[in-house]
């Protein structure tokens, strides 16, 4: 608690660089693999994950988040909770082989079968590093996450490229899915440098399990409810469509969630230390919530004013037909983008079962809508879903803060400065973008759109909003931290 503040801000920093060579690395594995490998090689590799993706959340049972979430973790628990991790990733592995011939047969379309048992592999790499992982993460050894991150992803990357240049097409793909778990699971054993004991019984897990099954049922949920849609497209329209609609998504998906994954692990850590101080708890939220929206709403928004000269320059001209799709999207990754760190508070202070309520709410209404949206298509979906989840932004907000010290306005405040200041950027930028010629090249025009937004976006934050101080303050304090103690190696 006496260095909460000084490990909040290094670790801040530390997952904020983590996050910049992150959205690097895979800006450049979609732009590359986008070239080397066409939509039915994506296709292929989303139809399988869109089934076993859902095993995925079953990796650890949210025991992660709960053993963060808790005051103190004895050795004990630590070593029972690993073989249960292990456990658990070993009866995945087991179901993803036995859905291999059940996913091949839903999608007519044998060659699933392999794609799916190589994946299955996946799932025991993960399980094997996930109590190492939540460890560092504890002990708010941020930096060292965020090499171990760096490092996987740049290891997956360079073995995708490495097979697509090879003419492995989708197999490439699959390599990357597996090979990145492996090698980060193996820097988390060298970073921890623990070795787990053998598992005891009444050391106090169950406690445990019951949030982690909350949090882990919760996330079966919204994984449902987000990914149904790709299903049924795979389903009725086939792998090109899924292809387009999948690429549209995670290009569109990934500032924002890259943005509220990465801050989200600083935040919960913190957050969940203050469970016993109110005032602080909503200082520390409403600081990072803040730092969360000025970064990801304007990018959202220049990718809905910009979505043909982005999906061009990154993807290719092959990807036009991606253009409407990722346009349609952009509202529903702006609503991602206010909600989704609502759930740092909820879990931090334990409240995860007000997280499964709203699950159990939204997600037969999200189904409802795709099954009604399905027959027009990929730009169908991608206007149902968008369309529903502006509707759903403001009852989720009101939920989500009721019987908090955190108000309905205070989530719109913190909100709104940065909102309003990628609007007016947008309008600037767009404007010029009209006048510059078509004939001009997609990379050279995102460029210049993106100069011009930027310098909007920031001198209105800044100087007429009023966030200067905020972001001086803020800078002064790094300042500090670093001459204090040089060195941000853990």
């Amino acid at each position: 608690m006496k260095n909460l503040k000084e490990k909040t801000l290094r670790g801040g920093v530390a997952r904020l660089c983590n996050l910049a060579a992150s959205f690097l690395l895979r800006i450049l594995s979609v732009m590359i693999l986008a070239r080397l490998l066409g939509p039915e090689d994506f296709g292929l590799v989303g139809m399988v994950t869109a089934f076993t993706g859902v095993l995925g959340l079953f990796r650890d049972f949210g025991l992660s988040a709960a053993s963060i979430q808790l005051e103190t973790v004895s050795n004990e628990q630590k070593s029972t909770l690993f073989w249960i991790n292990l456990a658990v990733g070993a009866i995945l592995a087991i179901l993803s082989f036995a859905m291999a011939p059940a996913i091949a047969a839903f999608y007519h379309e044998p060659r699933l079968f392999r794609v799916a048992t190589v994946l299955a592999l996946a799932f025991l790499f993960n399980s094997a590093g996930v109590q190492h992982g939540a460890m560092l993460q504890r002990e708010m050894r941020f930096t060292a996450l965020s090499v171990i991150g760096t490092l996987g992803s740049l290891v997956g990357t360079l073995i995708a490229i490495g097979g697509a240049l090879a003419g492995y097409g989708y197999w490439s793909l699959v390599a990357m899915t597996v090979a990145t778990p492996a090698t980060i699971t193996v820097g988390a054993w060298l970073a921890t440098s623990w070795v787990p004991g053998l598992p005891r019984r009444r050391v106090g897990v169950r406690s445990m399990m019951r949030y982690g099954g909350t949090l882990t049922l919760n996330g079966l949920l919204i994984y449902i409810a987000t990914n149904s849609e790709k299903v049924l497209l795979g389903r009725y329209w086939g792998a090109d469509a899924i292809g387009i609609y999948g690429r549209a998504y995670q290009l569109n998906n990934i500032p924002a969630d890259s943005l509220n994954s990465t801050v989200g692990e600083v935040a919960f850590a913190a957050l969940s230390r203050l469970q016993g101080e109110p005032a602080r708890l909503k200082s520390y939220f409403l600081k990072g919530y803040s730092l969360v929206m000025s970064l990801s709403l304007p990018i959202t928004i220049a990718s809905a004013l910009f979505a043909r000269d982005i999906i061009f320059a990154l993807l290719g001209p092959k990807w036009k037909d991606a253009v409407p799709v990722f346009r349609l999207l952009s509202p529903t990754i702006l609503v991602f983008a206010i909600v989704n760190p609502l759930a740092w508070l909820l879990c931090s202070s334990g409240q995860v079962g007000r997280l499964l309520k709203m699950a159990l709410v939204i997600t037969p209404i999200m189904i409802g809508s795709y099954l009604l949206a399905v027959p027009y298509g990929p730009k169908g979906v991608a206007f149902a879903y968008s369309a529903l989840m502006v509707l759903w932004s403001f009852p989720a907000i009101a939920w989500a803060v009721q019987g908090t010290n955190i108000s309905f306005r205070d989530i719109l405040f913190t909100a709104s400065h940065p909102l309003v200041s990628s609007v007016v950027a947008g309008v600037l930028a767009y404007g010029a973008s009209l006048i510059c010629s078509q004939s001009t090249s997609s990379l050279l025009r995102l460029a210049l759109e993106g100069a011009i937004f930027s310098s909007a976006y920031v001198g209105m934050l800044l100087f007429v909003m009023g966030h200067k101080t905020q972001y001086v303050d803020l800078f002064k304090s790094l300042m500090r931290r670093s001459l204090s103690e040089p060195s941000l190696v853990e």
